[in-house]
């Protein structure tokens, strides 16, 4: 059995349609990720997050009913997320579990507003303040809980936590990007082996949940300008190869497996030139499952109404 739901969720299932030149970024961020700051003063930030009236968070795109929720959410500083009024929005979707990724704050820092209740919840910090970090927040209390992936030059930077569950477990991940210029490209191409071993490796012994920041558009669809970006971060050959390498293992990109051809559909869009209004994004949060949860599946989601930082929020819905 899937953990089990809170009495006041374990019985909901939904279906249904939803409703309808680059400045330098810094290395902890593709190229594509322009001059974000901490405070959040951008054109996005004094807009009320959460267009709730246009999201429907019961709803799914599939007709296949569900009844376990997992959301993914890169919230570009845990503190300036806050002052948005973006908390609300676990209210709203209710997911099972949901994890954060750019918390830039140390756990001992964590307001007490993401403390939410009901939920357990776990941190992993980088060793530089302000940096990086993870989080997990799960209505069910795991089996287990790890950070890191053991290996000591990747565990510094608070980029993985990892839930075991009765069937399953779920990796939580920021992963690092190539930096400005690509000066962490070989570090970066050096993580996706290593990662990708850790992820067979829990394989072995259930099937796995990946979900985060990953850092990549894998293909040409799913960023609107490819020709422009191929030597930029996020988008070079090495990483996009490292990302096919990764499916290749035995995992699947839950989006694509649902909508292949679907276009337009992205998660991260620059303050910049007010690339959010014209779509102008790229899709770099993912949920990545072992083959054989593909039964389980129910749909995939991209939050693009919900506002908040310049990514939004990732969905997965399953049956078990």
């Amino acid at each position: 059995m899937p953990p089990k739901k809170s009495k006041e969720t374990k019985n909901v299932k939904g279906k249904g349609k939803r409703p309808a030149k680059k400045s330098k970024a810094s290395d902890d961020e593709p190229e594509a990720k322009k001059s974000k700051k901490d405070d959040s003063e951008s054109e996005d930030s004094n807009v009320d997050n959460v267009d709730e009236e246009e999201t429907d968070f019961s709803c799914a795109t599939s007709d296949k009913k569900w009844n376990f929720k997992i959301s993914s959410w890169n919230v570009n500083g845990i503190r300036a997320w806050l002052k948005n009024g973006s908390a609300s929005y676990v209210k709203n979707e209710d997911p099972d579990i949901f994890c954060i990724q750019e918390t830039k704050c140390q756990e001992k820092d964590v307001p007490k507003e993401v403390r939410f209740p009901g939920y357990h919840t776990y941190w992993a910090e980088a060793q530089t303040k302000g940096y990086s970090g993870v989080g997990l927040c799960s209505k069910t209390k795991p089996l287990n809980v790890s950070y890191g992936i053991g290996i000591a030059e990747h565990d510094n930077e608070g980029r993985v936590i990892t839930a075991e569950f009765k069937e399953f477990y779920l990796v939580a991940s920021y992963v690092p990007n190539a930096g400005r210029g690509l000066s962490r490209l070989d570090y970066r191409q050096g993580w996706d082996k290593d990662f990708r071993d850790y992820l067979k490796n829990l394989d072995k012994n259930k099937p796995v949940i990946l979900c985060g920041d990953l850092n990549v558009a894998h293909k040409e669809i799913d960023l609107e300008n490819p020709k422009t970006n191929t030597k930029n971060a996020g988008f070079t050959k090495e990483e996009r190869q490292g990302f096919t390498e990764l499916l290749e293992e035995g995992f699947i990109d839950s989006f694509r497996h649902f909508y292949p051809d679907k276009p337009k559909e992205y998660s991260f869009w620059s303050y910049m030139r007010n690339a959010r209004a014209k779509n102008v994004g790229w899709r770099l949060d993912y949920f990545v499952v072992s083959e054989r949860l593909v039964p389980k599946l129910s749909d995939s989601l991209i939050r693009q109404r919900v506002k908040g930082s310049d990514h939004c929020p990732v969905v997965l819905l399953l049956a078990f």
